[in-house]
């Protein structure tokens, strides 16, 4: 069986390394020069659909599997999906989508720039209802970071001036969504789906800020563990399901644009009970490179049965949870998440991969025989075990051996949150 994998970070390392353990022939579009080690690229700009779309053809895979969502978004998939991604690619028409089907999530209002600047002042008075404790959202995909918390009218101020006057994010902050600011733990709950049914994998949760003790900006995520024990077993899981995921999956399908992959609910758990923070139409990084070792069972089967409509008939073995926990710890560029620095020589790395039972690697290029830092977020170092402290042991492990220049690293991965 062959697998075509899209995308160039630890994400789709960790995937296509799974399927190639399980006997697939898998080649990644377009990796990196750190996948490239041990599993076949293809070099192409994931930009280009068109040049995504003939690849696939010219390859002929039996499974392609999308990680990014800007080329989900754009149409990779198929046209439907394309406009069921938007539940990612449009924060509004997320919070439209919940409302229709009365899903719990923030009290939120929309705002669009205007040349007038009226969309600030409206949006100034929302959160001086909500005592200015609010979370401002550009409302299109803005790589992780397009989320500000304020909790001053100050800071409120500055967020609404960055995003809908100066368009810090571009086109993606033309609008925003300004919504109370809710507490609590926060979970990650994907499920495969094939358009009328979803099937929940172990929750996940992910650490989301720079700095230890979630201080610091918001970042594409600094590391993960799976399962979260902030979610009671696969009971609670498919409870979570049934109120975030199920309900928007039959909305969309009853407008005819029925989803087909892997749909990602954000919630948190609020003393008034769990509610949606986003969504997202992909597997997650870096929970996924936790989560694939939280799955016992043939995970490309049960991706084949997403991809043909068939969840129904999957076999319960391909989704059993593992038993076991991971962590995954990612170490960042100096510079993070705002200017990544690069070309940074990587050193270590084979000594980290015996310490520890994966490094998935993300930001890096070749030079020479040597790997250097190449983006944001470098790699991802995963320990397993039979429980949280074990696993992160074994992923700090890993860390010991490497380095380069200016690598950042949360400590506190794993650790009681």
């Amino acid at each position: 069986m062959k697998a075509l994998i899209y995308g160039a970070g630890a994400r789709e390392h960790a995937l296509a390394a799974r399927l190639s353990a399980e006997g697939w022939t898998v080649t990644v579009a377009p990796g990196n020069a750190g996948i490239a080690r041990k599993l076949t690229c293809a070099p192409l700009a994931l930009s280009d659909i068109a040049v995504g779309v003939s690849l696939a053809r010219s390859l002929a895979p039996d499974l392609a599997v999308v990680g990014p969502e800007a080329p989900l978004i754009a149409g990779l998939g198929d046209a439907p999906s394309a406009a069921a991604a938007r539940i990612e690619g449009s924060k509004a028409f997320a919070k439209e989508l919940m409302g229709a089907v009365r899903v719990p999530t923030a009290a939120h209002a929309v705002f669009e720039a205007n040349q007038k600047g009226e969309a600030v002042v409206a949006a100034l008075a929302f959160a001086r209802s909500l005592d200015h404790r609010v979370a401002i959202k550009a409302d299109g995909i803005a790589g992780g970071k397009g989320v500000v918390i304020a909790t001053s009218a100050s800071q409120v101020e500055a967020a609404l001036q960055d995003l809908l006057i100066r368009g810090v994010f571009g086109e993606a902050s033309r609008k925003v969504v300004v919504e109370e600011l809710l507490e609590g733990p926060e979970v990650s709950l994907m499920a495969l789906c094939d358009g009328r049914r979803a099937v929940p994998l172990p929750a996940a949760h992910d650490y989301k800020r720079m700095f230890d003790g979630d201080l610091g900006p918001n970042t594409g995520g600094m590391g993960s563990v799976a399962p979260s024990e902030r979610v009671a077993g696969p009971a609670a899981a498919e409870a979570l399901c049934d109120l975030s995921i199920r309900p928007v999956l039959d909305e969309l399908a009853r407008r005819g644009t029925p989803f087909s992959g892997l749909l990602y609910a954000g919630l948190m758990l609020t003393p008034d009970g769990p509610k949606v923070l986003e969504y997202n139409c992909r597997f997650g990084d870096p929970e996924t490179q936790s989560l694939v070792w939280s799955l016992d069972g043939p995970l490309g089967e049960a991706l084949l049965a997403v991809a043909r409509g068939e969840l129904s008939a999957l076999d319960d073995r391909a989704l059993r949870p593992s038993g076991r926990t991971a962590v995954c710890v990612v170490a960042a560029a100096q510079g993070y998440p705002e200017a990544p620095r690069q070309g940074d020589r990587i050193h270590g790395l084979e000594a980290a991969e015996e310490l520890c039972d994966a490094v998935y690697l993300a930001g890096v290029a070749a030079e020479g025989r040597d790997l250097v830092t190449a983006g944001g977020r470098v790699l991802s170092l995963v320990g397993v075990g039979d429980d949280i402290p074990t696993a992160r042991e074994r992923a700090y492990a890993g860390l010991e051996s490497l380095r380069f220049d200016g690598l950042q690293v949360r400590r506190d991965i794993g650790l009681a949150s």
